[in-house]
Parts: C-alpha cells; structure tokens; sequence
C-alpha cells in the first residue's frame, strides 16, 4: 500500500426536503383543510476516526463527499425521509483543516472519536404548519435549507511515542529494524527510507511506537530533501532520539545542522526531550568513542549514548530510557 500523508476533499451535506401544500380532500369529511407534511433533513458529513488505516491513499481516488438531500413533503401529513449520514473513516491522528490549510477543524487522536463537518439541511414546512384562526387554508410553504460545502485539507500525523532523527545514513532503519518487527529497506546509500516506518518496540514487558523518517539534510526547513516533508509525524512523539553517524569526521557539525533544521521547522518539536546517540560504534575505536563522544556532550550540554544498531550493542539501555521519558509525559498527560 502506498503511503500518502496529504488530501485535498470536498465535502457538501445534503440540501433540506421542500415543505409541501395540499389539502385533504376525502369523502364524507367536509373542510378537511390543510395537511401538507414537512420536508426531510439532509444528511450530514461526518468524519470518524478508526483503526486498522495508516494512510490517506484512498483519498487520491476520490476527493468528492456528498451526502444525499432529504424527501419533500407529501400530502396527508407526511413528512419527507430524511436522509442518512455520510460518514468518511480516517485513520488515527489525522488533522482536518480548513482550505486555508491554517486553521484546525478537528485533530482525530483516537478510536471512535466523531467530527461533524457539515450540517445537513433543515427541511422546509408543510402549509399544515401556517394554519391559524385566521389563515384556515394557507398555500404557502418552505423550501428546505441548503446544505454546507466545503474544502478541507486531512493531514495525517502519525501517532508515535517516540521518533527517530538524524542525517542520511546515521542507521535510524537498521535500529527500528533491530528493535522491533518493522522492515524498513536497508542499504548504504543515503534516502533509502522514503516513507516514515512505524515499529513496535518491547523492552522489559512494557511497548511503545517509534516512528522513523527520511533523513534531514542542511537546508531542509527550506524543502531541501525529504525529512521536513514529514517532520510531522514526530511532533505527536514524547522523545526523540537523534542519531549520529560516528564514522563520519565532524559529529558536532552533524549534531548541530539536524538541531538547527529542527527549530526552523517547529520550536515545540525542537524543546521535546532529546535522547543522543553515538551509533555505528561497532566500526570505531575505543579512544575514537571516547572523543567523539566527549565532543558532542560538550556541544549539546547533555549525555551521549554509546550504540551499535547492527550487533545491538548499547540498545537495551537506550529503549530503557527511552520508556522512561515516553512514561513520564504519558503521566503528565493523564493528570
């Protein structure tokens, strides 16, 4: 299944039912008077999150959402049906958005949560409704109200609790690979991950969702690349873990151009907690870690993490921490 992170939709609910003048006329029963019945409502547009979806791929196919208008009125008191809902399945922490792209409607974060986006129209009065004292037999009625219609942008923001970052080729896909059952492609060229990869991580009986996306390189928070395009699928994540390629000469400068990317992009996603990682550390000396190492704590004031994705050194204690943080934000949360 191809993954589509980005659509455009047009939605319209239906038009109101038209009210409907009659008069009973039957045998036997003189002055039978008004009885023209009301119009039906409109359906209308409703999105519901679910699972089981982790794209929008479906919305390249059809980008039209219309619901049906509700029933005119009919004689002998009868009102018009009205018509049923038209309700579009989203997958979980999609973003609705106004045709300003700017403004949120609805943010989906969970199963079953339901967004009405389009009021179906009311539908219109039977002339049974203007019958008074003074006005026995009207011949007026209403029309229906029209429905709504608008352009929505739907932005899928994939829900992680922890994402991963760093350069091309820094080893984020071989460590989702070795730490959960995703099989994200991997290669020794850099932009092998082209979509973001979700893996579910287990570590001491407890789980969470780590996210990776495509490589930032310098320039990115200006569209150069592929990571910033999705960059927002880590802003929903507790902690980020940045890591850096330690085979290659200047790690600081590394460190410092995904940092800079980052707070070009967005100042909440570059305050999330950050988790720093040495990796490919199977490939360097000991005194080359050290150094490398003692650079980069200097550089960002925090601890550096000593890992190797490929044999799996170093990844127990990393996930441990990991957990840690992810859990202290979830508890922040719920209180």
């Amino acid at each position: 299944m191809k993954f589509l992170d980005e659509a455009k939709i047009y939605i319209r609910s239906g038009d109101g039912g038209k009210g409907c003048v009659s008069f009973r006329r039957e045998k036997f029963i003189p002055d039978g008077g008004p009885d023209g019945g009301n119009g039906g409502n409109g359906g209308s547009i409703i999105a519901e999150c679910v699972g089981g979806l982790n794209t929008l791929i479906d919305f390249r196919y059809q980008q039209h959402f219309k619901a049906k208008k509700g029933q005119h009125g009919m004689g002998s008191n009868c009102t018009g049906a009205s018509s049923d809902d038209l309700v579009i399945q989203l997958p979980v922490g999609t973003q609705i958005l106004a045709d300003d792209k700017e403004t949120v409607i609805a943010d989906l974060t969970r199963v079953g949560q339901k967004v009405k986006l389009a009021q179906g129209g009311k539908g219109g009065l039977g002339n049974q409704c203007f019958k008074s004292s003074t006005n026995q037999a009207p011949r007026i009625s209403t029309p229906g109200e029209e429905g709504e219609e608008h352009w929505l942008w739907l932005k899928l923001k994939l829900m992680s609790d922890a994402g991963l970052l760093g350069l091309p080729n820094a080893g984020k896909s071989t460590f989702l690979a070795a730490v959960s059952r995703a099989k994200p492609k991997i290669a020794d060229y850099p932009f092998t991950t082209l979509t973001p990869q979700l893996g579910v991580v287990y570590v001491d009986n407890r789980e969470f969702v780590l996210a990776d996306i495509p490589g930032l390189i310098e320039g990115a928070s200006d569209g150069v690349g592929l990571g910033l395009k999705f960059l927002g699928h880590v802003e929903r994540a507790g902690a980020l873990l940045h890591l850096i390629d330690g085979t290659q000469e200047d790690v600081v400068a590394a460190y410092k151009t995904i940092r800079r990317e980052l707070k070009e992009y967005s100042k909440e996603l570059y305050a999330k907690d950050e988790i720093i990682a040495l990796n490919k550390c199977d490939a360097l000396e000991e005194d080359e870690i050290k150094k490398k190492s003692a650079a980069l704590k200097k550089a960002s004031k925090k601890k550096i993490w000593q890992l190797s994705g490929a044999t799996g050194e170093g990844v127990k204690p990393i996930l441990r921490e990991m957990l840690k943080v992810i859990e202290e934000k979830r508890n922040e949360e719920n209180q």
